[in-house]
């Protein structure tokens, strides 16, 4: 094989390797404030780093003048072509609520069984009372699958913690792997310590590395299936072997009618996120009218409202 390799050109070596970098087609809370650490504690992230995704290192002003608050940071991405039509403080670090739980669901897909059988120990319960939740009890059992709409659809911060010590034993652990993973895909100013993104210290992301884990996530068709969800119900097992529903609509206003994205633009879905530290968040997944997808995202804005309307307004960026 070696010596094969040596007679080869060397043009078509950067033939092949020049094909292999093209890009693919898609597959169709609570707290109290804390300040989030704005120090880059391992560096910008490499120029190069991936020619398959949109680089960006300034704010990219939109063409129809529309801008965020001031302290919120937005992005749009063109998954594609790997364009930014759209930037404003995609770098600065923020605390990232709920938004949190992509990453904990792209692991959960990548990594675990849909099938899994996962029992829950007495950590479900350990969740602030305020704090979004379906009840999980220890004892209770849910398959992985169960577990994971419950996450993405209800937002459930229990739902976040039994996957979290199913696949790796402990909150602890399973941060390590979503911080392990987090540097796989280039974020570099991205720490997490727990899986569902209630307000904790040396908790933090931007909006461009969650551009970065959506745009891996949205590459697995049981994650594109579960955030086009509006509604899901199902039944699970107690302790005793006792039959306990669940029952949920989607926190996605986009995807409740409440709010209406611009006449080309079809949402796919997203994750909405919400805690004091953080602010209003939310990030989606659309396509455009030739069936292009894009990834919006915008942090830390001071109303609900006025994340969903801004967000509105971002899309229409998409011509």
């Amino acid at each position: 094989m070696i010596k094969t390799l040596k007679i080869i050109p060397i043009l078509i070596i950067l033939s092949m390797l020049l094909t292999a970098c093209k890009s693919k087609e898609l597959p169709l809370d609570y707290s109290k404030n804390y300040p989030v650490s704005s120090n880059d504690k391992i560096g910008s992230r490499a120029d190069g780093f991936s020619e398959a995704l949109a680089v960006i290192n300034s704010d990219v002003a939109g063409s129809l003048g529309f801008t965020v608050e001031e302290m919120s940071s937005a992005g749009l991405f063109d998954v594609n072509r790997r364009e930014t039509l759209y930037a404003k403080n995609v770098h600065t670090q923020v605390a990232p609520a709920s938004l949190t739980k992509i990453m904990t669901a792209l692991i959960a897909i990548k990594y675990g069984n849909p099938e899994d059988v996962i029992t829950c120990t007495s950590a479900v319960e350990d969740i602030d009372y305020d704090a979004t939740k379906i009840g999980l009890k220890e004892g209770d059992k849910l398959t992985m699958t169960q577990a994971l709409y419950a996450l993405m659809i209800n937002s459930a911060n229990d739902a976040a913690v039994a996957i979290a010590e199913h696949m790796s034993g402990s909150v602890e652990a399973f941060s390590t792997l979503m911080n392990e993973e987090a540097l796989k895909l280039g974020c570099t100013k991205t720490h997490f310590v727990n899986p569902h993104g209630l307000t904790a210290n040396d908790h933090y992301t931007t909006a461009y590395d969650l551009y970065l884990i959506m745009n891996e996530a949205i590459k697995y068709s049981t994650f594109n299936e579960i955030i086009q969800m509006t509604e899901y119900e199902s039944v699970y097992k107690d302790s005793m072997g006792n039959d306990k529903s669940m029952s949920f609509k989607t926190t996605n206003l986009f995807l409740r009618g409440d709010y209406q994205a611009p006449e080309n633009v079809t949402v796919i879905g997203g994750k909405t996120g919400t805690t004091n530290a953080a602010g209003n968040c939310l990030i989606m997944v659309v396509k455009d009218t030739s069936g292009n997808p894009y990834i919006a995202v915008i942090m830390k804005a001071s109303e609900r409202t006025l994340v969903n309307s801004e967000m509105s307004e971002l899309l229409r960026e998409i011509n």
